[in-house]
C-alpha cells in the first residue's frame, strides 16, 4: 500500500509542474498573438495609408 501511495504522490507532483508548464505556456501563446495580431494591424494601416513597407522600400543608394 505504501509504494502506492507513493507512487500517487509523484505522480501528483508531475501533473501538478505539467499543469504550471502548460499555463506559463497558454499566457506565451497568448501575448504572441497578441503581438502579431498588433502587426498585422499597423502593415493593413500601412498598406491603407499608400506607404511602403521597410522590406519593399528601395535602398538609400538608389
Amino acid at each position: 500500500m505504501r509504494e502506492i501511495e507513493e507512487r500517487l504522490a509523484h505522480l501528483e507532483r508531475a501533473n501538478d509542474d505539467l499543469s504550471g508548464e502548460v499555463a506559463r505556456q497558454a499566457r506565451a501563446i497568448a501575448r504572441l498573438e497578441r503581438r502579431v495580431q498588433m502587426l498585422m494591424e499597423r502593415e493593413a494601416e500601412r498598406e491603407a495609408g499608400g506607404q511602403m513597407s521597410p522590406v519593399d522600400r528601395p535602398p538609400p543608394h538608389y
